[in-house]
């Protein structure tokens, strides 16, 4: 089964995606803070993480380096509710794999999810 790990320091969030995406048959693993994130990638190995890129603490884009280096095979979708274009570009040249705003529509991260896993499992 995919893992996805869910990173954000919004409870709802986490819960609300966490919800959505085991519904979807993905096995689905949470934090709600950049340290917390290093650590459960380093123990469940996900395929894909959804990474809040605006966190106290370690940051998403900090974060994002820190996946990278643990395994840059893993495929990072980030999200944030900040448009911001430059920001945008900065993850995606760190490594991000894509990038979705908040509000979430749980259709278009359904289908991007499942674009991603379906490169990932080629």
């Amino acid at each position: 089964m995919e893992r996805i790990l869910v990173v954000d320091d919004e409870i709802h969030i986490v819960r609300l995606l966490k919800k959505f995406l085991v519904s979807k048959t993905y096995d689905v693993y949470t934090a709600t803070d950049g340290w917390e994130a290093v650590q459960k990638i380093k123990k469940v190995n996900p395929h894909l993480v959804l990474l809040d890129i605006i966190m106290p603490g370690m940051g998403g884009l900090d974060t994002l380096r820190e996946i990278k280096k643990i395994n840059p095979k893993i495929a990072v979708i980030m999200v944030t509710a900040v448009i911001d274009e430059e920001l945008a570009k900065r993850a995606l040249q760190l490594g991000a794999d894509d990038y979705i705003y908040k509000p979430l529509n749980l259709a278009d991260i359904e289908n991007r999810v499942l674009v991603k896993m379906v490169q990932l499992l080629d």
